[in-house]
């Protein structure tokens, strides 16, 4: 496992020890690796002296799975490294890398973002996903997984989307909420990808899958009342028409995490093609097992979600709420 501490990579961490897989995470020693696991420790953004730790000895492993989002060069060094050690390689990547904007149901025939490149350093994200997926085509050709994930939630969640509404809804009251109640979210559960991922990497699937939960698992309004039902609070959610938030100046999956209004964006996040990866097995879990795990474990990280450093915080300011309340 490249990486394996936070969110994703440490979910598919703990599906393989579940599993009762051997593990061996290579990581840069910010966060504690799970117990179980072999630990290597390097960074990978310094090219070959980083990675010294992986290469030393004759280690030989059947799968890897990286989730990389920055430079590509990094995805292409490990690659390579790995090309004749190791039997599959698993790349996390992100529906972001169709180009903009991906017409509703896009499948993985979609057009691609232009001008990525294995080779590339710091890049947009979107570029640096599509340049991860062509380091580990490159090295791997037929042997590379490439899940394009769309939104992801659940209990390991470092970006804040679903903490920040749990941690407003727990604190009670009128709360803002946006659009209608029957908007359609499509996202997927960290630990759903996880499993799915193993499961396709010990299978020998290859190529590119959207990972992602069909258009309408859950709505907006099913999201937000499972915050209320897990949380135990007494909030009043107050819907709140797009036209009204916008003239506001509250901006959709910013201010208002996870949810967005219909249009271009809309489609491209929360209505995408799914169907390849669910026949290949790719199962959904209910949205209110997603929050109240996650809320389980916010209270016992005493309420404050780990955060990525690169990612701005979301969440809607209370001076804004206020003012919306107040409409």
């Amino acid at each position: 496992m490249l990486g394996g501490t936070e969110f994703v990579g440490r979910a598919v961490t703990d599906a393989a020890l579940e599993r009762g897989w051997e593990v061996t995470v290579f990581h840069r020693g910010r966060h504690a690796p799970p117990s179980g696991v072999t630990a290597l420790t390097g960074d990978r953004t310094t090219g070959a002296p980083g990675l010294a730790a992986l290469a030393e000895g004759a280690r030989e492993w059947d799968l890897v799975v990286d989730t990389w989002s920055g430079a590509p060069a990094a995805v292409r060094d490990a690659a390579r490294l790995l090309s004749g050690r190791a039997g599959h390689f698993s790349y996390v990547s992100s529906r972001s890398v169709y180009a903009y904007p991906a017409a509703a149901g896009l499948d993985e025939d979609g057009p691609l973002v232009a001008g990525a490149s294995p080779d590339d350093g710091d890049v947009p994200y979107d570029r640096a996903k599509r340049g991860g997926e062509l380091a580990a085509l490159d090295a791997f050709g037929d042997r590379a997984l490439l899940a394009r994930a769309g939104l992801i939630i659940g209990p390991g969640e470092n970006i804040g989307r679903l903490p920040w509404w749990l941690n407003r809804i727990a604190r009670g009251g009128p709360v803002v909420a946006p659009g209608v109640p029957g908007t359609e979210l499509q996202y997927i559960d960290a630990r759903d990808l996880a499993g799915w991922l193993l499961d396709a990497a010990a299978r020998g699937l290859h190529g590119a899958y959207n990972t992602v939960s069909r258009p309408g698992h859950a709505t907006m309004g099913e999201l937000l009342a499972a915050c209320v039902a897990a949380t135990g609070s007494d909030a009043e959610l107050r819907w709140t028409d797009a036209d009204i938030l916008r003239a506001a100046g509250a901006e959709p999956w910013s201010d208002l995490p996870i949810w967005l209004p219909p249009g271009e964006l809309y489609d491209t996040l929360h209505r995408g093609g799914h169907t390849k990866a669910h026949a290949a097995g790719l199962r959904c879990r209910p949205v209110g097992e997603s929050v109240a795990d996650t809320w389980s474990r916010l209270r016992a990280l005493g309420g404050t979600a780990p955060r990525r450093p690169d990612r701005p915080a979301v969440g809607l300011a209370p001076e804004l709420e206020a003012k919306l309340l107040a409409l």
